[in-house]
């Protein structure tokens, strides 16, 4: 069965769409591995949540994507001092990015596996897109 011109259009370009935002999360390898993490539950989603597990000793890392406000910036950036957590602002990376590879809408995502946080900050190393505050 054929479908007609009008719908088969939408279905491709609603496709192609999909199939090239899905490329894009793909060619990037940090967004990848938060991806999997996301997939593991070894993430924690959004401020207050990332801060909740920084305070409680359980993150190993804290990405916090470009255009987050700078006062959400300062305290994340605070509390990770405080606690020795490592936290890092990715560049070239906005909110929307971040939140079509871990399936929800955030900008601060707190990484709550060695494992991981130890791959992310070596994908960041190699790639050159983190800025370390």
């Amino acid at each position: 069965m054929r479908l007609p011109v009008h719908l088969r259009c939408r279905y491709l370009t609603k496709y192609t769409h999909s199939l090239k935002r899905s490329l894009r999360i793909l060619n990037n390898k940090i967004l990848s591995l938060l991806g999997f993490a996301a997939k593991a539950g070894s993430l924690s989603y959004g401020f207050e949540a990332s801060v909740a597990t920084v305070k409680a000793s359980k993150a190993y890392l804290v990405l916090v994507a470009e255009d987050i406000s700078p006062k959400s910036r300062k305290e994340v950036a605070f509390f990770a001092d405080k606690n020795a957590v490592k936290h890092i602002t990715l560049k070239g990376i906005d909110i929307k990015t971040v939140s079509d590879a871990v399936g929800r809408k955030c900008g601060i995502i707190s990484v709550n596996e060695k494992g991981f946080a130890n791959a992310c900050e070596k994908a960041l190393i190699e790639g050159g897109i983190a800025n370390d505050q």
